[in-house]
């Protein structure tokens, strides 16, 4: 028995539109058309999985009421979070994660993950609300946790503890920032013990600054080749990458890609958090993911924050970050934007170790896009329709009614 059959869709691997049959939650069929009663017209707008934000930060979002923004720079967005962190509830937290899940939801995201920030001064409460963000939500989109030491290890061993129990209450992978600890080294050590005792996947916040010198990347890729945790191991901003000179960035990309440590850049932080200092031609700030990306190394594009000190803006529409990275990348071929489209999709959820393809015994969850192909989605940061998780409908989004008279 056929649940609904979504008719005129244009999906990667067919040249032209199909009609997708859903039954028990799954796909049952794909074909260029089959017949059925229940028809949800595609009208030729491209299908997929869904996007994937593979770095965001659903715990410290929409607190600018909370925050003195009349300064700016990472220092200052380090600050401010910290003091507002202090207040935080659990029901705080998850209100106002749950807005943007719900945004993001709306906006095609079937997945993603979030770090949430465990130390002294916020405890245990961030992370209980975003384990029942979590529960609650699985009918809608899937999140991961990261149980994340942003405020450093070695400084406050405290948080070492924390982590520990973060996992133990079901977190999923650990995450670790080296350029908040005075021992970056050790830092990295102690979120590589973690890795290994509880077997799962570590997140780095590294090399956010634009000198060139001093990267903490290579004692990553020896921590992470030394472990054998290739393919486990990202690393978020790597701003430093693009102060390098391009001979030591391609060295740099070699090494990252034999170790198989991921690389995510967060544009809409790394432009407004990087480059202050520039009296002219201020550098953009942005990990150069397309050369990157050639080379072989696994690359993606996401949120980061949502209204707080590092992003005061946002909305949790990863193709508005696709479309603003191929413009500070100047990225203009169908090739290049479907990279970048790649990168907020497939390759993001490679990157977290989530499977994300639309093939007959799959399940059905699936976004339907106002474009009738990827390259126009970025270009157009085409509208998400239509979203549906394992067969149930998450959201539609009719297009607008315009009046001529």
């Amino acid at each position: 028995m056929t649940d609904f059959i979504l008719s005129g869709a244009r999906i990667a691997g067919y040249t032209g539109p199909v009609d997708i049959a859903v039954a028990r939650g799954c796909i049952a069929a794909i074909a260029p058309s089959i017949p059925g009663d229940t028809q949800v017209e595609a009208y030729g707008g491209w299908v997929f999985p869904g996007y994937v934000d593979a770095h965001i930060h659903l715990d410290k979002a929409h607190i600018l009421d909370r925050c003195d923004m009349t300064q700016g720079g990472l220092a200052h967005a380090v600050e401010q979070t910290a003091r507002a962190k202090a207040a935080f509830t659990t029901e705080d937290v998850y209100a106002r994660a749950s807005l943007v899940v719900d945004a993001a939801v709306s906006y095609g995201t079937t997945a993603l993950r979030t770090f949430v920030e465990v130390d002294p001064r916020v405890g245990l409460r961030s992370l209980d609300a975003l384990l029942a963000l979590r529960d609650n939500c699985r009918h809608r989109i899937t999140i991961q946790i990261c149980a994340f030491a942003q405020e450093g290890i070695t400084n406050e061993l405290e948080t070492l503890t924390l982590l520990i129990q973060a996992m133990e209450r079901g977190a999923d992978l650990v995450g670790g920032c080296p350029y908040r600890d005075p021992d970056p080294v050790a830092h990295i050590a102690h979120i590589f013990d973690l890795a290994e005792r509880f077997d799962c996947d570590a997140d780095f916040h590294i090399d956010f600054d634009l000198d060139p010198e001093n990267s903490d990347l290579p004692v990553l890729i020896a921590a992470t080749e030394a472990r054998g945790w290739g393919g486990r191991v990202v690393a978020g901003h790597a701003s430093k990458l693009s102060a390098m000179a391009p001979m030591d960035v391609a060295a740099m990309t070699a090494r990252l890609r034999d170790a198989g440590i991921g690389v995510v850049a967060l544009p809409a932080t790394d432009l407004f958090l990087m480059g202050r200092e520039a009296d002219r031609l201020q550098p953009r700030g942005v990990a150069p993911l397309a050369t990157m990306h050639k080379a072989g190394v696994r690359c993606a594009v996401a949120s980061n924050n949502i209204l707080n000190p590092f992003t005061p803006y946002g909305d949790a529409n990863l193709v508005r970050m696709a479309n603003l990275f191929a413009n500070v990348a100047n990225l203009s071929t169908d090739e290049d934007l479907r990279t970048c489209f790649a990168m907020i999709s497939g390759d993001a959820a490679a990157m977290i170790g989530l499977p994300h393809s639309l093939a007959v015994g799959a399940p059905a969850t699936m976004v339907l896009l106002a474009a009738p192909n990827p390259a126009m989605a970025v270009r157009t940061l085409a509208e998400a329709r239509m979203g549906w998780i394992h067969g149930r409908p998450t959201f539609d989004r009719p297009p607008p009614q315009l009046h001529t008279r």
